[in-house]
């Protein structure tokens, strides 16, 4: 009996609101993250993942307040991201209802915290958020993919191949692969660098960026993902979760 596969919404949430943009540029008002949580916990969502994508200038208080309100709205599972630095801010998010926490830009500077994290906590509540792009320039890497920090503005020169092996070893439960060419221009999740991380690691790999068709969400799950995380078509509703479910099942696929 194979697993069955998550649909999950994606809120990027800028001062409160959330916001969605093309490429993690040029974001745009999509409403309230309690409001939206609410109705995508109604309309069958599998989890709910809540990215502050200003948290390193906008501070926890903001956060902690939105996390609270939507955790005691929604009866999913609930993953938060942004700006998590440290063993106590994993402990204040699960605290405020929080189910599952997502690093990324504090684990790439310092790696030990997946390890302290894990330890403290199981591996069960660490995502690992990999905000991946195609090498450019002068960068280059053994896998022609980089890893990016700050919402995909920085380069790192990490190959991402390696880090998400990496992170694994070290103890993250999920992997949230998120395509920085591929984010929000609904032409497809990136499906070579899917296939890619997923020969690497064993552990739940989500894939994000580029959903725009039932059938996109298709090809991620043959590429081998497990969940399957959008924003976009979701927001603006071009699809409902239960569109994407019953193309799922269509397919072949075991759904929730």
């Amino acid at each position: 009996m194979s697993v069955a596969l998550r649909v999950i919404p994606c809120l990027d949430v800028n001062a409160g609101r959330v916001v969605k943009g093309v490429n993690f540029e040029n974001l745009r008002d999509a409403g309230d993250p309690v409001e939206r949580a609410r109705r995508y916990d109604a309309e069958g969502a599998d989890e709910i993942t809540f990215l502050d994508v200003s948290a390193s200038t906008q501070g926890r208080a903001t956060t902690l307040e939105i996390v609270g309100r939507t955790a005691d709205e929604v009866f999913v599972p609930l993953t938060v991201g942004g700006g998590v630095r440290s063993v106590a801010d994993v402990d204040a998010l699960l605290r405020a209802g929080a189910d599952k926490v997502g690093v990324n830009t504090a684990a790439i500077a310092r790696p030990e915290l997946i390890s302290e994290i894990a330890h403290r906590y199981g591996s069960q509540v660490l995502v690992l958020s990999v905000d991946a792009r195609r090498t450019r320039g002068d960068v280059a890497t053994a896998s022609g993919y980089e890893v990016t920090t700050h919402g995909g503005r920085q380069g790192t020169g990490i190959d991402a191949l390696d880090w998400v092996r990496r992170a694994a070893e070290a103890g993250v439960g999920e992997i949230l692969l998120n395509s920085i060419d591929a984010d929000g221009t609904t032409s497809g999740f990136d499906l070579e660098m899917l296939t890619a991380v997923r020969a690497e690691v064993h552990v739940p790999l989500i894939a994000s960026g580029g959903a725009g068709t039932p059938e996109h969400f298709v090809e991620a799950a043959r590429a081998g993902a497990d969940a399957l995380l959008a924003a976009s078509v979701f927001h603006y509703g071009t699809l409902t979760i239960g569109q994407v479910k019953d193309h799922l099942r269509a397919a072949g696929f075991a759904v929730r």
